[in-house]
């Protein structure tokens, strides 16, 4: 009895009194009555190396690392304690540590699926498929072993599939190396070559630009060389020139300079004297001279205003002319949008048309057929009621009246006539006087042939030809009725 706790990475399973099947739990007390043990759920790796063999029949040998552990959650671990735990596997230690109980016989099963499920899925696949989808190959490989996992609690962590390597007596991926390995070098050798190529042209490429620029150079240095002995003589020149003129320009300065200093005496002299009379003429003028400058100011804002006033004007209406162009050329692009839409909206609207008309059309003529072929199948089956096709014609030419319209017709072609008509009478009154008594005798004999053909067939003459009697009638209705039901019974049997 006490109090279990188990580690972050295990549980503990109870049994016994007080519970109903097993208990798994992180922390329990433990009763005297009840058994507990520990599960780890930390994966384990172990290493497969499978003998499979491709639809080919190429065998080869196929390493892989698989991290398997118990899936944590409630109902996986509890299939993993119920089936992979228990004492024949592995006991639980006394100081109550977490064990892998179970580990060996669980990787004996995994193994066990793995080769399984690994072999069907090789053995329909070629070598190529296995090497240019192999995630898709690990994918279904893992699908499968996890689908047969799972009715024990496990879970596949990760998979990993190694290199394909070659079975005992196999040479098949030691050829498919040397043959990778000879492409290779056969390829190395072409671009080395290649190379080479490239870099032989390319140097005699720099050789000619180096003389051609080399040579390019010294042309341009000769002449800017030229260029400047001009530029040098020329300034050679412009300097001589300015020599002269500057000695001849101090000369003249010196004599103005005595000019001027006597001039300039006899000018402030009379400068004293006009400054004195300007003085006065200036405070005169005062006045005058601020009223104008205010008017000349006044009439500068003036005309500044009405440049501006212009200015803003000129501006406002190019504006607004720009603004109309725009306008314009927004509407015309508007309208042209709209006339593309319009003529796609009818030409789509003239599609659909047409379309459904050629629909309605096909419809209608395959409506036609079927109803061709009902018909067809109601005039088969009146046939065969009827006694077959001659039976079905008379049915159809009674219904058109054609025997009638035949009389008439007929009728119409022998009207007006006037046939001679001349009658041998052979028999015992030949020589007689009553020349219709053939004719008399064949009527005579016709209703009793006609009443005997009715009474053992049921058959009636038509109406135009002879009239029965009501019991004869009655009689020929009966027996042809009778004779329908028939033939409709036997056909229907014989479509069963």
């Amino acid at each position: 009895m006490g109090y279990n706790v188990s580690d972050a990475n295990s549980y503990l399973v109870i049994t016994g009194g007080g519970i109903e099947d097993i208990k798994i739990v992180k922390k329990a007390w433990v009763w005297p009555w009840q058994k507990h043990s520990r599960i780890s759920i930390s994966p384990f790796d172990f290493e497969i190396t499978l003998q499979a063999m491709t639809i080919e029949k190429l065998q080869f040998s196929l390493p892989a690392v698989f991290t398997i552990g118990p899936d944590d959650s409630h109902d996986a671990l509890c299939k993993y304690a119920k089936i992979l735990t228990g004492k024949a596997a592995n006991k639980a230690a006394k100081n109550d540590t977490p064990t892998s109980t179970g580990r060996n016989h669980v990787q004996d099963i995994v193994k066990g699926i793995i080769e399984g499920e690994t072999r069907v899925i090789v053995s329909g696949m070629t070598m190529e498929e296995i090497f240019k989808e192999r995630q898709v190959f690990k994918t279904a490989v893992i699908k499968n072993v996890q689908s047969e996992l799972n009715q024990f609690g496990l879970r596949i962590y990760n998979a990993n599939v190694k290199e394909l390597q070659d079975t005992a007596g196999s040479e098949y991926f030691k050829f498919l190396s040397r043959k990778a390995h000879e492409g290779a070098s056969n390829q190395a050798k072409i671009d080395v070559a290649d190379a080479m190529m490239r870099g032989n042209i390319g140097e005699a490429e720099k050789r000619g630009r180096t003389r051609q620029e080399i040579s390019k150079i010294d042309a341009q240095t000769a002449v800017l060389e030229t260029q400047r002995k001009s530029e040098k003589a020329q300034a050679d020149a412009e300097l001589a020139t300015t020599q002269i003129n500057l000695d001849m320009g101090i000369n003249l300065a010196r004599i103005q300079a005595d000019r001027q200093a006597d001039v300039k005496d006899a000018e402030l002299q009379k400068d004293v004297e006009v400054q004195r009379a300007q003085t006065e003429l200036e405070r005169r003028r005062a006045t005058d001279v601020v009223h104008a400058k205010i008017e000349r100011e006044s009439a500068q804002q003036k005309a500044d205003a009405r440049f501006y006033a212009e200015n803003k004007n000129a501006d406002s209406l190019l504006y607004k002319q720009q603004q109309d162009a725009e306008a314009r050329y927004l509407a015309t692009v508007k309208d042209a949008d709209a006339l593309v839409y319009r003529e796609k909206q009818e030409a789509e609207v003239n599609y659909f048309r047409a379309t459904k008309e050629a629909e309605a059309a096909f419809i209608a003529k395959q409506k036609e057929a079927e109803g061709i072929t009902e018909m067809a199948k109601a005039y088969e089956h009146m046939s065969s009621v009827l006694g077959g096709p001659q039976g079905l014609l008379q049915y159809m030419m009674l219904q058109d009246n054609t025997y009638e319209k035949l009389a008439q017709a007929n009728a119409r072609a022998i009207n007006g006539l006037q046939p001679k008509i001349t009658v041998w009478n052979t028999g015992e009154n030949a020589g007689g006087s009553d020349s219709t008594t053939p004719i008399r005798n064949i009527l005579q004999s016709l209703p009793p042939l006609l009443s005997t053909i009715n009474d053992q067939t049921g058959i009636a003459p038509p109406s135009w030809l002879a009239k029965m009697d009501s019991q004869h009638e009655q009689a020929s209705d009966q027996s042809l009725v009778k004779a329908n039901k028939e033939k409709l019974v036997n056909g229907g049997d014989g479509k069963k």
